[in-house]
């Protein structure tokens, strides 16, 4: 076990975390719950550089880590598509959680074609993946911010967050593409 793979497990532990804190009727808990995510958003970031900077890249790490971003994110959208109740929130939420059950089940489908390069993470996922962040921890303050309305940031960040969600979706379909149709049978 290296250090990077226990961020990414501190990234899964923080979650039920997270969850109960959300809930719970405290002062400035909205604030409390903001920075338990920006730990967590930080702890994804922190990971990957460390993995690659000291060449702690594991097997287990690799598979982890994307399974923990998945988890963070779809679990604050929940949260928020409940304490929003608005459709506005729901259907990028329903976007971005559909993509990552789709991208996830091509690249398990490619792997086990031995095709997995054809579906590797891409600069738009990363940059994806930073407008989702942003998002979430603005939704998630909820409150004015020196004078700015971060709601209303938030749900723009969101709404960028989830074009590049649908275009990186894209690019992935695209790149299998090929294989996903059936071949044909020569004829003679």
């Amino acid at each position: 076990m290296t250090l990077p793979t226990w961020l990414t497990l501190l990234r899964i532990l923080l979650i039920p975390l997270l969850i109960t804190l959300y809930y719970l009727p405290m002062p400035y808990g909205h604030v409390v719950v903001t920075l338990l995510f920006a730990l967590a958003a930080i702890t994804d970031w922190f990971d990957g550089y460390l993995a690659r900077r000291f060449n702690q890249i594991s097997p287990f790490g690799a598979f982890l880590d994307p399974v923990a971003d998945k988890l963070i994110v779809a679990v604050a959208l929940v949260l928020l598509v409940g304490h929003y109740a608005s459709p506005w929130l729901a259907v990028p939420a329903a976007i971005i959680i559909g993509r990552e059950i789709t991208i996830s089940a091509l690249r398990e489908w490619m792997a086990q074609l031995g095709a997995q390069a054809h579906v590797t993470v891409s600069h738009i996922g990363k940059v994806k993946t930073t407008a989702q962040m942003t998002a979430l921890l603005m939704l998630l303050y909820e409150q004015p911010l020196w004078g700015l309305p971060v709601v209303h940031l938030g749900y723009i960040a969101l709404y960028i967050a989830t074009l590049l969600t649908l275009l990186s979706m894209m690019m992935y379909l695209r790149a299998a593409w090929p294989l996903l149709l059936p071949t044909k049978k020569k004829t003679l």
